[in-house]
């Protein structure tokens, strides 16, 4: 952790509701090695020294509550509203943070990567100190082809690409300027919003291990990968 004063805070969006995993329970609280997912994830934000606020759709809060008094769950954390796409969930998220100043420093983070390493969220946080922002990519293993409006494709130079990951973070300040307009189809992730307020943002390495549960492969995948790869497990 930085030797400064800044303050560090985590918005860990978690809105998803299993439809695409095929369960009805949704993704961010389904059971991952004795806990919920979302649970992994916080965790691992608490380590961190974060303040941490959850977005959550309102229809899933009490669940959630229900799940954290039945489990004892010990990481202090804010439940905010979320909104009706990811955009209004981050800007719920930011507004959830009552003392917010300049100089803080803000993680944005998807609740279902619970594999996030200390390491990572550390790396994310001293970069944003040092450059205003800090988004984690990873290199692209599969070749990747565009594909045009008539059906015709092209390759992409793969060498040129990267993965995109979170925890995105930011100082306080350009992510709440960031996020002070109108939302737009192009914003697909905070990075994307930055840089439409004429942020230009810095790349940090990621980790492959960082996956987003999606699917219920990825949820094998992060159980093997919680089993046996010390590097992700809670200390």
């Amino acid at each position: 952790m930085s030797e400064n004063n800044s303050k560090r805070y985590a918005i860990i969006v978690a809105g998803g509701s299993g439809k695409r995993f095929g369960s009805e329970l949704p993704k961010q609280f389904l059971p991952l090695e004795g806990k919920a997912v979302l649970m992994h994830t916080i965790e691992k934000f608490g380590q961190a020294g974060a303040t941490i606020v959850v977005v959550l759709p309102a229809e899933h809060q009490e669940m959630w509550v229900a799940m954290c008094k039945e489990t004892n769950f010990p990481v202090t954390h804010t439940i905010a509203t979320g909104g009706k796409t990811r955009f209004e969930s981050v800007k719920n998220g930011i507004a959830a943070i009552e003392d917010l100043t300049a100089g803080d420093l803000v993680a944005v983070h998807d609740g279902v990567r619970p594999l996030v390493s200390l390491e990572l969220i550390n790396r994310c946080f001293d970069s944003a100190e040092q450059c205003g922002s800090a988004i984690p990519v990873v290199n692209p293993i599969d070749s990747i082809r565009q594909v045009n409006n008539d059906g015709s494709s092209k390759q992409l130079l793969r060498s040129s690409l990267r993965a995109v990951q979170t925890p995105q973070t930011f100082r306080a300040e350009l992510l709440k300027g960031a996020y002070d307009v109108v939302e737009s189809p192009l914003f697909t992730d905070d990075a994307s919003v930055a840089e439409a307020a004429g942020h230009q943002v810095t790349l940090v390495e990621g980790e492959v291990t960082n996956i987003k549960i999606t699917t219920p492969i990825d949820m094998i995948i992060a159980k093997e990968l919680i089993k046996n790869t010390p590097h992700n497990q809670t200390t």
